[in-house]
Formats: C-alpha cells, sequence, structure tokens
C-alpha cells in the first residue's frame, strides 16, 4: 500500500476565484452537454475525490453508484481466505464445536459444583474444585499450574562503560543453556585496579509448565509440558500419575504432539508398573481450504497388535463446521454438525448408527442464545426424550452462576427430574 502527497502553492489572486467542482465553475453551462453545473455530483467529482475524507470512502471517483447486494464476490472470498485460516484440529476435536455445545455448560450432571480460580503473584494459578453427586458422593480437586519464565540473561548485567569480556557455551541438558563469562573491568582511577568477574549463567527457555492435581480419591497428577521442543510446533508432555493408597499404582504417560497450518498429529504412549504394559495411540489430521481428513490407531506393544482404529472427515468454516466420524473399529458412525446462526444463536446436532447392530445409536440436538454480554441460556433433547435446559450469568467480575434443569419428557408424573446449581468465583 502506497500513499503518496501532493504539495502545492496557491496564488493570491486565485484565492477569491471560484472553486472548479464537477468539471465547470458553479453557475457556468458546459460547451458539450448545455447543462448547468450548479449541483455538482460528489461521487463523480474528480476533485473532491481528492479530498483526504474522501480517500477511505470511495473506491474510485468514476466508481458506479449501484450499491453492491449481499453475498457479492468480495465477500464469498472473505469468508473463504478466513477459512483457510483456521487451525487444523487434532483428530479428537473433529466434532468438538458440536460436542462443546451438546455437553458443556449443562448443570444438571450434578446436584452441586463449585469453582474457585485464583492467580498468585508469582503466576502460578490454582483451581480448586468440588462437585456433590445426586447419590451424596463428594468430589474435589487442587490444581496448581506454573509456567517457568526464562532465567538468567545471555549477556552478563553491565553497569560500566568501557569493559572486555568472554562469553562462551558449555555443555548443559537439553533445552538448557549453560554459559561461562569473563569480564575484565578498567577502573577508571589509575590508582583502583582492574575488577574482574566470572561466572555461570543458566538458562531455561519459555513454554515450560508444570501442573500437579490432588484429588480426594487420593490421586497425584504430576504433568510437564515443554513447548516448541526442538521446533516450532512441537509439544512434549510428561505425565506421572500415583496413587499412594494403591501399591504399584503408579503409569507414565508420554504426549507428543506437531502442528503447522496443513497436519495436526499426536502421539500417547503409556506405562503401567503394575503389569509393565505398554502401549500406544497415534492420530493424525490433514487440511486443506477447509477439508479435513484423519485417522487414529492403538497399538499394543505386549500383543504386538493394533487394538482399535478410526476415521474421520470434517469440513470448517467460520460459521459452521461438519464432521462425520467411525469409532470402534468403524462399527459406530457418527456424524455432527454446528452452525453460528449469528452472534447471538448457535445450534447443533450429532447422531449415531451402529453399524454391527444395524440400529441408530443416539440423536441430539441441542442450541445456545444468548441473552445479553453476561449471561445465555441453553436447550437440548435426545432421542430419548430427555430434554435438559441451563442458564449462565455472570452476577459480577469474579463471579460465575449457573442452574440447570432435566426433564424426561415421557415420564413427566415421575420423580427422575434432575437440578443442578454451579457457582465459580476467579480472581
Amino acid at each position: 500500500m502506497a500513499v503518496s502527497t501532493m504539495l502545492f502553492h496557491e496564488t493570491p489572486e486565485l484565492r477569491n476565484e471560484p472553486r472548479i467542482e464537477g468539471g465547470c465553475l458553479p453557475g457556468r453551462t458546459s460547451p458539450l452537454t448545455d447543462q448547468s453545473y450548479d449541483r455538482p455530483t460528489p461521487q463523480h467529482s474528480f476533485w473532491n475525490s481528492l479530498n483526504p475524507r474522501n480517500l477511505f470512502t470511495m473506491a474510485s471517483p468514476f466508481s458506479s453508484d449501484i450499491p453492491k447486494p449481499f453475498g457479492t464476490t468480495e465477500k464469498v472470498v472473505k469468508d473463504v481466505n478466513r477459512a483457510f485460516a483456521l487451525p487444523v484440529p487434532a483428530f479428537g476435536d473433529l466434532s468438538k464445536a458440536a460436542n462443546d455445545l451438546i455437553n458443556k455448560d449443562f448443570y444438571h450432571t450434578a446436584q452441586a459444583t463449585l469453582d474457585v480460580k485464583l492467580k498468585a503473584p508469582n503466576g502460578t494459578n490454582v483451581n480448586v474444585k468440588g462437585k456433590q453427586g445426586f447419590d451424596g458422593v463428594t468430589n474435589g480437586s487442587i490444581e496448581g499450574k506454573h509456567t517457568l519464565k526464562p532465567q538468567g540473561t545471555r549477556t552478563p548485567p553491565l553497569g560500566f562503560i568501557k569493559l572486555m569480556q568472554t562469553f562462551t557455551t558449555l555443555p548443559s541438558p537439553y533445552r538448557t543453556h549453560l554459559y561461562l563469562f569473563l569480564t575484565a573491568m578498567p577502573s577508571q582511577s589509575q590508582t583502583a585496579p582492574t575488577k574482574h568477574r566470572t561466572g555461570l549463567i543458566l538458562r531455561h527457555p519459555a513454554g515450560v509448565t508444570v501442573t500437579q492435581v490432588w484429588t480426594t480419591a487420593s490421586l497425584l497428577d504430576t504433568k510437564i509440558e515443554l513447548a516448541d521442543v526442538a521446533n516450532t510446533g512441537v509439544k512434549v508432555d510428561l505425565q506421572h500419575l500415583w496413587n499412594p493408597s494403591k501399591p504399584n499404582s503408579a503409569a507414565q504417560k508420554l504426549n507428543l504432539a506437531f502442528k503447522n497450518p496443513s497436519i495436526h498429529s499426536r502421539a500417547f504412549i503409556n506405562y503401567g508398573l503394575a503389569n509393565g504394559n505398554l502401549d500406544a495411540v497415534v492420530d493424525v489430521t490433514a487440511g486443506h481450504e477447509g477439508f479435513l481428513v484423519g485417522g487414529e490407531a492403538g497399538y499394543d506393544v505386549q500383543k504386538a497388535a493394533v487394538t482399535r482404529y478410526s476415521l474421520g472427515l470434517g469440513y470448517q468454516t467460520p460459521a459452521f463446521t461438519a464432521s462425520i466420524v467411525g469409532t470402534q473399529n468403524l462399527s459406530v458412525i457418527a456424524a455432527s454438525y454446528y452452525q453460528k446462526v449469528n452472534s447471538a444463536v448457535e445450534v447443533g446436532t450429532k447422531a449415531a448408527y451402529d453399524v454391527q447392530g444395524g440400529k441408530p445409536a443416539g440423536l441430539e440436538l441441542a442450541s445456545k442464545y444468548k441473552l445479553d454480554p453476561l449471561s445465555f441460556a441453553k436447550v437440548k433433547i435426545n432421542d430419548r426424550g430427555i430434554a435438559a435446559l441451563a442458564y449462565s450469568t455472570k452476577l459480577n467480575a469474579g463471579t460465575t452462576l449457573g442452574l440447570g434443569l432435566s426433564l424426561d419428557t415421557a415420564k413427566l408424573n415421575e420423580a427422575g427430574h434432575k437440578i443442578g446449581t454451579s457457582l465459580t468465583f476467579e480472581g
């Protein structure tokens, strides 16, 4: 984009002369058309188009006055380009938009839910959750998540003007950097001796996140996430699960992920200490111009056999997503569709079919309506006649209240309905 500027000098005698507008002087007659130009048309005025206020409102001084209808070529191209810019999801997220609309923010699944989110001054996020089910059992967890910041500097601190220094890199563990530096600082005084400084600097890059979760079931979950390992888009997660009340219950997991604008691949490697079993699950999703195709396969090392496989197809745009996924060795086919009708309304549906049984496996419809910037309502119903309603509102900057209701429309007179509440505090 280039912008040019015109500078000119106006003769003082011409300041009082009438301005040329519309190609002729005001009140004069055109020698070609014998028509008066007392009312010049600003849309076709060349001199008016040079006004800086009109540079960004007129495509051209000679453009057509006919308004372009809705759905012009420019709009279609813009929407298509936005679709191409959407990131490629993981295989498990091909139906994420529809699944989130159908499953999330429905509060009837528990009698009461409490969620407290806090952030410490050092950047650590603390999340405390509690849930009481309809059977009277209460479950809870506390989670701490901290992202490590880069430590050290590549050069020693400088508090002087003249110096002589030596800086070299030493062998260090992976994803860390160890530096040795030697600095000589000449003194400004002839009597004072030269100061020397020797030291080591240890740096670790950004993108290292440590998460620990402790649940009421005595399960300790520790996860270390490393982002952009070896290359941009490569992520490594190390996870350790341990229950102190159960001997030999520890398990380790190694999760690998790589994504770029066209491919999103993941690998999950699980190892159990109790039986020494080692298994892996690998999935890959490729995308081009909004079209998605992906697959998943599970492999058991001890059995030396493929334990499961899945395939999926999808298409995504900023306004809607559609997908069809075959799971459980392609024995169950699930199709989903999600659309954002406008800024306030969202709709989604999901249908499943059992290939082996030769019968439908389920159908769900859901919708979300944004009442105002602070509250929304959701409704869904399935093929068994179970309807669910949800309402969420933000009471203040840090408090959110959720109410949920589940009804069995086929048995309205029976006591099978559920009511749930949710309260979230953020600080």
